[in-house]
Order: C-alpha cells, then sequence, then structure tokens
C-alpha cells in the first residue's frame, strides 16, 4: 500500500513538473508577450519576467519593442528635372503596440521596409537633383509622414528617416564638376576685376602726388631698381644722360668743356670800294697747261 502511494506521488509530481516545463515561459526585459488561446488574442499583454500559459491551448508570441534598424536598399528613380539617380536610406522604428503588430499585420518588419522603398521612389520622383544633394532635412520629414501614416494602424511608430547617398552618374558628376569650376573662375575673375580697379584709383592718387614733385619718380625709379636687383637673375638697363656722359669724356682729354652759351659770330670782311664806271675785278684763273 505505501509503495503504491510513493509511485502515485512521484507520477504526480513528474506530471505536475512536466506540468510546468510545458507552461513556463520567460519574456525579456525588452520584449512583450502577446497571448492567442484557441487563435483568440487575449486582452492581457505578458509583461517581463517569468509567465505561464496553458499548454496546447494558449500560443505566445514574443514581440521586441527595441528601437529597430532597417535599411532600405538602394532605389533608383527619376528626379523631376530628368536626371537618373540611385538613392538609399535607412529608417528608424520601434513597435509601441505588441497586439496590433502581432494582429493587424502579417510581418510589420517586410511591411515597413516595402513602406519605406516606395517612400523612396515617390521622393525620388517629386524632388529636383539640387533638393536632393543639399535640402535633404525636408526630404527626411516627407518621407518620414509619407511611411508614418500606414504604420500607425500596425501598432509600429517612425522615430526617424535618413538618406544616407545619392548616386549620380558620371556624366552627371563631370557636368557638375564643370560648373562648379567655371563658377569659381567666375568668382575669381571678379575678385582681380575688383582689385584692379581699386589699384587704379590707389595709383591715381599716387601720380597726383609725385607729379608735384618731380625727385619723387626719381626715388620710385631707385625703388624699382633695388627691388629688381634683389632677385639677381635679371639684366638692367638704366636710362643714363648723353650730357653727362659727354662732359665725362671732355675732363679725361683735358679739353675745356664746351660753352655752351651763344658766341657773337665773326662779321664778313668789307668789299673794297669801286669807282662808278669801273668794271668789277676779275680774277683770273691760271689756264691749264697742254700735255
Amino acid at each position: 500500500m505505501v509503495e503504491e502511494l510513493v509511485v502515485a506521488g512521484v507520477s504526480v509530481v513528474s506530471v505536475g513538473l512536466v506540468y510546468t516545463m510545458a507552461a513556463a515561459r520567460v519574456v525579456k526585459q525588452y520584449e512583450r508577450g502577446v497571448v492567442l488561446r484557441l487563435g483568440k488574442l487575449r486582452s492581457e499583454v505578458r509583461g517581463p519576467g517569468f509567465t505561464m500559459v496553458v499548454p496546447f491551448v494558449d500560443r505566445l508570441r514574443k514581440v521586441n519593442m527595441q528601437i529597430v534598424t532597417l535599411s532600405v536598399p538602394a532605389q533608383e528613380g527619376i528626379t523631376r528635372d530628368n536626371v537618373t539617380v540611385r538613392v538609399d536610406a535607412v529608417v528608424y522604428f520601434r513597435v509601441v503596440d505588441a497586439a496590433d503588430a502581432v494582429i493587424k499585420v502579417e510581418d510589420y518588419r517586410f511591411a515597413v521596409s516595402q513602406m519605406a522603398q516606395t517612400s523612396l521612389r515617390s521622393i525620388i520622383g517629386k524632388s529636383d537633383l539640387d533638393d536632393l544633394l543639399s535640402n535633404r532635412e525636408l526630404l527626411n520629414q516627407g518621407m518620414e509622414l509619407m511611411i508614418d501614416s500606414p504604420a500607425i494602424g500596425w501598432g509600429v511608430q517612425i522615430d526617424r528617416v535618413e538618406i544616407k547617398d545619392v548616386s549620380l552618374p558620371e556624366t552627371m558628376k563631370r557636368s557638375m564638376a564643370r560648373q562648379a569650376e567655371a563658377d569659381r573662375e567666375r568668382r575669381a575673375r571678379i575678385i582681380n576685376a575688383d582689385a584692379e580697379l581699386q589699384a587704379s584709383k590707389k595709383l591715381a592718387q599716387a601720380a597726383e602726388v609725385m607729379s608735384e614733385q618731380p625727385a619723387a619718380l626719381q626715388l620710385r625709379l631707385l625703388q624699382t631698381v633695388v627691388a629688381v636687383a634683389a632677385e639677381k637673375n635679371s639684366t638692367l638697363v638704366l636710362p643714363f644722360p648723353v650730357e653727362l656722359l659727354r662732359f665725362l669724356e671732355r675732363a679725361q682729354s683735358g679739353q675745356p668743356p664746351a660753352v655752351t652759351e651763344s658766341q657773337p659770330q665773326p662779321q664778313p670782311e668789307s668789299e673794297p670800294k669801286r669807282t662808278p664806271g669801273a668794271s668789277p675785278a676779275v680774277e683770273r684763273q691760271p689756264e691749264a697747261e697742254p700735255e
């Protein structure tokens, strides 16, 4: 009799242990448990920790409540200004209602991924190339609104959407490079022209000052000579007065310097007086001797 009681007790304990092991569930801190009893949703969502379900009757589905980072594959499209581009993005979302994420959508991750790809193509078609390159904040907000509208009914909240990269064709890259180079060259020419205008005004003022003092021109010439001679890689040709060279030549030969003042010219001798009626004297030339 005692042996039968012991066997019965062991059997009951074994069945209890098996039942407990089959019914025991552990929900992690970042998860929530949705229980379906015979296919019907239980209103109570199991929180983190140890919980029990009815074996073979209840089915527990765990839903991750963490923020999920979903990479959107690169989508190729044509912008509003007819440029073919490839754009990829990333979506950050999390589940806020575990029951809706299980009941209202078959696979919320796949649904969010497909909605993100569709929204990205729509954003590409509605935007210009300049907006995709420089005005991404507004595009990110517009894409977030497009994804968040249907995701609210799935128990999913979109936290952030970011456009990662915009790939352009090589021909477009070269065209943009030429455009940027032309724009920089235009600005450089404008700056040079402005500098020339300011320099011309300053030179005009300097010319007015130097015109009052002729010696200033000579000093300026000497300064230019000193600046050029510092390089020692060129030949200098200086203007030299010719009168100074002639003065030095006369000084070396011992001749007195030429008088620059005008001297009186000698008067021609007076012709002999002739008596009236007399013929002028004719100087006879000697006749040539015959050979």
